[in-house]
């Protein structure tokens, strides 16, 4: 060993702390969690260490795209695992033939073998099969789908190619999106993701809007636009471009007639094929998608369990994600989807015994890439004008260091005339096994801490204010008032105030009950605009109308009950597609529940002034399932 390395590995050992060359840092936030010497992270608990599970799955969003490749007779695809056998199904996409196009696909399928495929374009999608015009233009798009041998659907992908007479080579290709984000009276935030490095320009109303650099990831902000106008826009990247339209929102305050729609709980469902495309019910979401186009709603917001999730590595949800996407993408061209976070959307350290037993889980870290809500934050276009993070509440174990994950995008508010949405995140920093093990310490499904109680206060006062505003809807993923599936936890875990989050291994003052009072006191005692809470979790649609007289308290309940001067309501819509939840008749509210089904649903808001009306149908059979009026 020569001098200068011996210097360095002095420096390493004698340093202060020192604790391995793979050294992590465990939040402060967080209690008997410790990485090893190897940085390896474990959970210790009565003596006993149980490690967090490592993730070891070649199923990724980069080995599923397959890593396309082109031929002289098309494209190939490895997908990363020699062991690897399914099926690809192909078809070429038309962007001219459709308003929204996706692939038609072709009669044959080829075997993945080996992790390897190969598409051939040249003999199979050419003379007769050439719907797209690819041999006369040079360059083409093709769709596919990935299923392993048993035939489970594992991903959608989209890859364009350029062809010379002599090979074919893959072109810069937009493999999510174009997605409508932000949408204002002025402009809108136009988002999509390519697979290689380009300069992308959007062109509208004669004004191009291009990318500041070479980039994979693109949002690129429109302005300059009229409010309430329809405007084309083209969207060109290398040879290829795509044409779309949108239609900016109404001035703030106009009380303009509009719809907008609203579900949750999408993860996979029964039934096969499309109903589990890799963590999505794809089968219903793009039934809800296509109905929400065909109602014409100006935006339509989506709160939570998008996908199953419950992931130990950001890897395995983004791909989830990529196929969430997939599913709204020929809709989502025209106008917002707005996404929330839920329950499912965790991605964090599982820790296990030596059966792969659970032993505990909490939010992913570092905090900054690894959390859920930053690794959703990654994935969806919000506005961030929420609070940063819980840092600065009186549980802070460190005030002058970020202790806490961000709440980037995950909670939020947006207008559109004179409507207002408050999205929360009742799944912060979420630990799934709290309820029953806090001895890692972590937040409880459904509570919304100090923080974001206070911004939403703040925000509630500032929407009170605003002459423009007639209407709040606020959002979250955990139903206030469960019926069906989480009546022994969201809001209210059996009636039981002794749950309650755990930071640093110390219980917060609240528990479940008395947070859900301070809540409906600024939603209700405070305001007078706050119309309904939409929420989702439990899988299925009802309504609760919840007046000053319904009684939402245990029997013996210790506390101090709050005084409600107002009626206010709960939607309930986990109906898009995931496992249903029958009815719980056990909740003191029952009475006030009205409209139950576990048919598949979409709630559309028919906004015409002061005035909202309600109808819910069934995106598979257009059924009209309810309908009521909300304000008159």
């Amino acid at each position: 060993m020569n001098l200068y390395k011996l210097i360095i590995l002095l420096i390493f050992l004698l340093a202060p702390n020192f604790k391995g060359f793979s050294q992590i840092e465990v939040p402060a936030v967080y209690s008997n969690i410790f990485a090893d010497e190897n940085g390896k992270v474990y959970h210790k608990h009565m003596e006993k260490k149980f490690y967090a599970k490592e993730f070891n799955s070649f199923l990724t969003l980069e080995n599923m795209q397959g890593k396309p490749t082109g031929t002289k007779k098309g494209i190939s695809f490895n997908f990363g695992n020699k062991d690897f056998e399914g099926e690809l199904y192909y078809g070429l996409i038309d962007y001219t033939d459709s308003k929204h196009p996706t692939p038609v696909w072709f009669r044959k399928t080829e075997p993945i073998k080996n992790g390897l495929a190969e598409i051939n374009i040249k003999d199979n999608l050419s003379g007769t099969y050439d719907m797209s015009g690819w041999e006369s233009a040079g360059f083409g798009t093709l769709g596919y789908r990935i299923t392993n041998k048993k035939g489970k659907l594992l991903y959608d992908g989209i890859v364009s190619f350029n062809y010379s007479n002599v090979e074919f080579v893959v072109a810069p290709t937009i493999t999510e999106g174009p997605f409508i984000n932000i949408l204002a009276s002025e402009g809108a935030t136009i988002s999509f993701k390519t697979n290689q490095k380009i300069k992308a320009n959007i062109t509208i109303n004669g004004k191009v809007f291009s990318d500041k650099e070479k980039c994979k990831y693109h949002e690129i902000i429109i302005s300059g636009l009229k409010p309430a106008t329809l405007y084309k826009y083209k969207v060109e990247y290398g040879k290829m471009s795509q044409e779309y339209f949108f239609k900016t929102a109404h001035n703030k305050g106009d009380r303009k007639p509009f719809i907008f729609a609203y579900a949750s709980d999408s993860r996979a469902g029964q039934g096969g094929g499309e109903h589990d495309l890799f963590g999505v019910n794809f089968y219903v979401m793009r039934k809800i998608s296509a109905l929400a186009k065909y109602k014409d709603v100006a935006f339509m917001q989506f709160t939570g369990d998008m996908v199953n999730g419950y992931s130990h590595d950001k890897r395995d949800i983004n791909l989830q994600y990529s196929n969430w996407k997939r599913a709204i993408e020929p809709y989502a061209h025209y106008f917002p989807f707005v996404a929330a976070i839920g329950n499912h959307e965790v991605t964090g350290k599982l820790f296990v015994d030596e059966s792969n037993n659970w032993k505990g889980f909490v939010d992913g870290f570092p905090f900054e890439t690894e959390s859920s809500s930053a690794v959703f934050a990654e994935n969806f276009v919000n506005p961030n004008n929420g609070p940063k993070s819980e840092d600065g509440a009186y549980y802070d174990p460190n005030p002058k260091k970020t202790d806490f994950p961000p709440y980037d995008e995950t909670v939020f508010y947006y207008i559109y005339d004179n409507v207002a949405v408050v999205v929360l995140n009742s799944n912060y920093f979420y630990s799934p096994s709290v309820s029953r093990n806090h001895t890692t310490s972590g937040n409880l499904h459904a509570y919304i801490m100090d923080v974001q109680l206070e911004w939403l206060d703040k925000t509630i006062k500032m929407l009170e204010k605003d002459k423009d505003i007639d209407h709040i809807f606020v959002t979250q993923h955990t139903p206030v008032f469960p019926n069906g599936g989480h009546v022994n936890d969201d809001m209210w875990y059996g009636g039981d105030n002794s749950y309650r989050p755990y930071v640093a291994g110390e219980p917060v003052k609240k528990g479940i009950i008395e947070r859900r009072d301070e809540y409906l006191n600024i939603l209700i005692n405070k305001s007078t605009k706050v119309v309904a809470v939409l929420t989702g979790d439990e899988h299925n649609y009802n309504n609760v109308k919840i007046t000053p007289d319904v009684n939402i308290y245990p029997e013996n309940y210790k506390f101090e009950k709050l005084k409600r001067n107002r009626t206010i309501w709960q939607i309930n819509n986990g109906a898009a597609g995931a496992p249903y939840y029958a009815q719980d008749k056990s909740t003191p509210w029952t009475n006030a529940v009205s409209g139950f089904t576990t048919q598949q649903a979409l709630v559309l808001f028919y906004v015409e002034g002061k005035k909202v009306i309600v109808k819910v149908m069934n995106p598979d059979t257009l059924e009209l399932i309810d309908e009521f009026i909300l304000r008159d």
